[in-house]
């Protein structure tokens, strides 16, 4: 794990936890403070996990004496029923922990499941599935990370890392050249990518030497003839309302990506269930 996302995800836990706590557990306070508890943590749905990071941070902000015994890793297939974690320490801390806990997991585990899907749909060929920046805010990096255990890839982080040179762009800076030129000169290290919407702009960019073409919702038979204009001179990625039903007819056009919404945007958190053993 790199040290920006380890960064990110000691903040996004205590953010999570100040929001859930605020002036502290009182139904956990019920409990007696020397009252021990072992907990089982399992999947009710088949899923690709995610989230193993965030649920040890948790309990390491919650109680460090909080012992997490984990079965499974992150990107590992698991079966509905199956026991992920196992959890023992203060009974009080252990109810604190959980909800919050989960919540990462689940969530994340969800992007991760959403992700493979997608990456079995099209493992029969060479294209590479990218997520997107439609992310939840605050956990953009904990969902590109999700993305990864669930076999595709990452797309640019942020605003920051990568030139993606659209519509608006082309037309403030005077015609495709002139934008890609001038991202050459303002980062020179930075990958630049230009999203045309037809075949006549296709060819701009190639002449612009831009490194990455994304193809605007092209139907399929100009995919094709995009990929043999290209000839390998530029990346291709197709984007633009892409579904499980359209996925796999693009995916055999040739095109290098395939840029998917869907892996962050619209994936549903995995069924979990913590208890008391």
């Amino acid at each position: 794990m790199s040290e920006n996302l380890k960064s990110d995800l000691i903040a996004n836990v205590t953010t999570a936890l100040q929001e859930d706590l605020g002036t502290g557990d009182i139904t956990a306070a019920l409990i007696p403070a020397n009252e021990q508890a072992h907990a089982r943590v399992i999947t009710r749905e088949d899923a690709t996990i995610c989230g193993v990071d965030w649920v040890d941070e948790v309990a390491r902000q919650v109680d460090t004496d909080l012992q997490i015994i984990w079965q499974v890793a992150d990107a590992s297939r698991v079966s509905a029923g199956q026991t992920l974690f196992e959890a023992k320490g203060s009974a009080r801390n252990l109810l604190t922990f959980e909800r919050c806990a989960l919540n990462f997991l689940q969530c994340l585990s969800g992007t991760a499941t959403t992700a493979a899907y997608y990456a079995e749909l099209v493992s029969h060929t060479k294209v590479k599935l990218l997520d997107t920046r439609k992310t939840i805010p605050g956990l953009r990096k904990a969902q590109k990370y999700a993305v990864t255990c669930g076999n595709c890839h990452n797309h640019r982080i942020g605003l920051y890392d990568a030139f993606l040179i659209k519509e608006n762009h082309i037309a403030a800076c005077g015609g495709i050249t002139n934008a890609v030129t001038a991202a050459r000169h303002y980062a020179p290290d930075k990958p630049v990518e230009v999203e045309v919407e037809n075949m006549t702009e296709l060819q701009q960019a190639l002449v612009a030497a831009a490194d990455i073409i994304m193809l605007d919702n092209f139907n399929l038979d100009d995919m094709r003839a995009a990929v043999q204009l290209a000839q390998g001179t530029a990346k291709l990625e197709a984007s633009g309302g892409i579904t499980n039903t359209t996925l796999v007819p693009i995916a055999e056009t040739g095109v290098d990506y395939i840029s998917i919404g869907a892996l962050t945007k619209d994936c549903q958190s995995i069924d979990l269930s913590m208890r008391f053993v």
